[in-house]
């Protein structure tokens, strides 16, 4: 961050290698720099102060929006997109029905299917 104040919080699994690709495309992009990047998987992250507990934050996507609020999932997705200028109409779009429960549908429906594309990605590195 930049100057201290960040758009949002992400908590992200750093172990996965997944989630590290995703991560990594989204800190690339214009006003990256702005949002909080918390790696879950290192072993100093506690949670605490509505952030969540390391389990949680392993098992879904979570987001913490500057006015405290936690979201989880693809909920967590449309908020990174509307931090970030170049995928705030996405996140913006995203956040409303139905369109918000096409992406929650989306999620659910990944989690299953995320150990099998972890693996993947790992032989990948």
């Amino acid at each position: 961050m930049q100057n201290g104040n960040s758009t949002c919080k992400v908590y992200f699994d750093g172990s996965c290698p997944l989630c590290r690709r995703e991560i990594d495309f989204y800190r690339r992009r214009d006003g990256a720099d702005e949002i909080e990047w918390i790696d879950v998987s290192i072993e100093t992250y506690r949670g605490g102060a509505g952030a969540p507990d390391c389990a949680a934050a392993m098992k879904r996507f979570h987001v913490m929006r500057t006015d405290g609020v936690l979201v989880t999932g693809g909920a967590a997705f449309a908020e990174l997109w509307a931090a970030l200028p170049g995928l705030r109409l996405a996140g913006i779009i995203f956040r409303v029905p139905p369109f918000s429960w096409g992406l929650a549908l989306g999620y659910r429906l990944f989690l299953p299917v995320r150990p099998w594309l972890q693996k993947a990605a790992a032989r990948g590195n």
